[in-house]
C-alpha cells in the first residue's frame, strides 16, 4: 500500500513539475521582453537561483547535520547531471543554437569558475593521498567568484537595455506573479518527487548509495531537466543554456560556497580526483560543443549522455 501511495505522488509531482517549468519558460521570457533586458540574463538569474532553492537547502542541512558526503554529493553530482544528461538530453530533442556572447563570455566564465572549484578541492594533486576538502578561504574564494559573475551579469544588461526582444505573452505584473508562482510549484513538487521517490526506493530495497546519486541528486535537478528541455523544445535557446550555465555557477560559488563560509571546513574521502575531473570535463565539453557551429547537435548531446551514463556506471559499481 505504502509502495502504491509513494508511486501515485511520483507521477502527481512529475506532472505538476512539468507544467509548471513550462509556464515558467512563458513568463520568464515575457519578463526579459517587460524589462528589455537579454533573455539570457533571466535565465542566468531567476530561472537558474530559483531552481537551486533545493541544492541550497539540502546543502545547508547536510553540513550542519556533519553529513558532508551529500553536501559535497549535491553540488558534484548536480554540476555533472546539470550538463552531461540535462543538456545532452535536450540537444537530443532539439539541436540547440548558442549564441556568440555566449560561447565568448558566459560558457569560458563556467569553465573559469569550475576550474577554480576543481584545483580548490583537488588537494590529491598537490598531496599524495590527500583527502578532498574545502575550507572558508576557498569559499569565500567562491563566493568572490559569484560577485565576478554578478558584474558581468551588470554590464550586459547596460549594454543591451535598448535590444528588441519581439511581443510578451504576459503583461509585466503577470509574468512576475506567474514566476514566482511557478518557482514554488517547482520547488515543492520537486521536493514530491524526490522524497516519493526515496520512500519507494527504500520500500523495494535499493541501497542508500544508490539512491543518493541518482535520486537525490537526479530528484533535485528535475526543475533544471525540465525547464532546459522546455526551452530548447520552444526554440527558447537562452533560456536553454543560461539557465545551466547560472545553475551550475551558482551550485559551485553559492550552494556550496556560502555554507561552507558559515560553518567552516568540509572534507570527505568518499570523492576521489575523478569525480572532480568529469566535473571540469563536463564545463570544458560543454563549452567545446558551444563553440562548435555555435550549436550542441543530437550526436553531441548523444556524446554527452553516454559520458554522463559511462561515468554513473562507474560510481553506482564502486
Amino acid at each position: 500500500m505504502m509502495a502504491l501511495t509513494c508511486s501515485v505522488l511520483l507521477v502527481v509531482g512529475i506532472c505538476i513539475l512539468i507544467y509548471y517549468s513550462d509556464l515558467f519558460v512563458d513568463a520568464s521570457s515575457s519578463l526579459s521582453i517587460n524589462l528589455k533586458i537579454p533573455k539570457i540574463i533571466v535565465a542566468l538569474t531567476i530561472a537558474s537561483f530559483g531552481t537551486c532553492m533545493p541544492e541550497l537547502a539540502i546543502s545547508f542541512n547536510s553540513i550542519r547535520s556533519g553529513n558532508v558526503d551529500m553536501t559535497l554529493a549535491n553540488v558534484i553530482g548536480s554540476s555533472i547531471v546539470n550538463i552531461l544528461l540535462i543538456v545532452g538530453v535536450a540537444a537530443i530533442v532539439k539541436p540547440i543554437k548558442v549564441k556568440d556572447r555566449t560561447v565568448k563570455k558566459e560558457l569560458p566564465l563556467l569553465v573559469l569558475i569550475t576550474a577554480a572549484f576543481y584545483f580548490l578541492i583537488s588537494d590529491g594533486l598537490f598531496k599524495k593521498g590527500a583527502v578532498s576538502s574545502l575550507i572558508r578561504a576557498d569559499a569565500i574564494m567562491l563566493l568572490w567568484w559569484f560577485l565576478v559573475f554578478i558584474f558581468y551579469i551588470v554590464i550586459v544588461v547596460r549594454k543591451n537595455k535598448n535590444e528588441e526582444l519581439g511581443k510578451p505573452k504576459y503583461p509585466l505584473k503577470k509574468s512576475i506573479i506567474l514566476i514566482l508562482l511557478s518557482m514554488v510549484a517547482i520547488i515543492i513538487s520537486s521536493d514530491i518527487v524526490v522524497d516519493n521517490a526515496v520512500l519507494l526506493a527504500e520500500q523495494i530495497g535499493i541501497s542508500q548509495k544508490v539512491i543518493t546519486m541518482t535520486i537525490i541528486v537526479i530528484g533535485t535537478s528535475l526543475p533544471e531537466l525540465t525547464m532546459t528541455v522546455e526551452s530548447a523544445r520552444k526554440g527558447e535557446f537562452d533560456m536553454a543554456v543560461g539557465n545551466i550555465i547560472g545553475t551550475n555557477i551558482f551550485n559551485i560559488c553559492i550552494v556550496l560556497g556560502l555554507p561552507i563560509a558559515i560553518f567552516g571546513t568540509v572534507s570527505s574521502a568518499s570523492f576521489n580526483l575523478l569525480d572532480t575531473t568529469v566535473v571540469l570535463l563536463a564545463a570544458v565539453i560543454f563549452a567545446i560543443f558551444g563553440f562548435s557551429d555555435k550549436e550542441l547537435t543530437r550526436r553531441e548531446g548523444v556524446c554527452m549522455v553516454l559520458i554522463f551514463i559511462v561515468y554513473y556506471a562507474y560510481v553506482l559499481a564502486t
